[in-house]
């Protein structure tokens, strides 16, 4: 069927949250970088959205549903685990930060900077204020939650945090993602580690905001 070929941009944090998982596993696959609400995003997805995958003659977005697709598909460290406590614990991850997490720290409060609805173009401090405070609690609870093994789903590292360390790649280069940082020390150690990840540094994306690619 030849290489997966994924079709979106690195600045979109679902786009790379396929990519590493195609390094994690050791798959060869091209990335054609797009932009958000392309027409060959549009042919496939019903709201031109990113990621797609196309593998051979085969379609597919969403990136949960791609990731489980590549997961599945390929040899390699399995990124959703066959326990299925595990495999649940992962699952409820991805839910929870796509649902919730992602509309808070990327949706909100990455985008009041990158992309703010002032008429001025300048950040919109309104905006930044008024999300500051779930930042910091959402920041907390995932302090928490990698505090006992540095995973969020038992002790490997799994498309959960796949799923995660794109988003806390941008919020932390910001003010107040920064100090809610500082506060959370068990998060940062996490992120450090992970970063030093081969998938995680080949899929570091260029300069400049990230895509405002609704989550996927």
């Amino acid at each position: 069927m030849g290489k997966p070929e994924i079709i979106g941009s690195l600045r979109s944090t679902y786009t790379r949250v396929v990519c590493m998982a195609c390094e994690e596993k050791g798959i060869e696959y091209v990335l054609t970088e797009t932009l958000l609400g392309s027409s060959e995003l549009f042919a496939v997805h019903p709201f031109g959205k990113m990621p797609l995958l196309r593998h051979g003659d085969f379609e597919l977005y969403e990136s949960k549903a791609i990731a489980t697709y590549l997961d599945r598909s390929f040899p390699g460290p399995q990124l959703i685990p066959s326990d299925p406590r595990l495999a649940g614990v992962v699952e409820q991850w991805v839910s929870l930060v796509n649902t919730v997490m992602d509309v808070t720290l990327t949706r909100t409060y990455l985008l009041a900077y990158a992309a703010p609805k002032t008429t001025d173009g300048k950040p919109d401090r309104k905006a930044i204020e008024a999300v500051v405070p779930a930042v910091r609690q959402q920041i907390g609870i995932l302090n928490e939650a990698v505090a006992e093994t540095g995973h969020l789903a038992g002790d490997q590292f799994t498309l959960a945090d796949i799923n995660l360390l794109p988003i806390l790649y941008w919020v932390r280069q910001l003010p107040e993602g920064a100090d809610a940082f500082a506060a959370a020390p068990h998060l940062a150690a996490y992120y450090e580690r992970h970063a030093t990840r081969p998938s995680f540094k080949a899929t570091t994306p260029p300069s400049g905001p990230p895509s405002r690619a609704k989550p996927s």
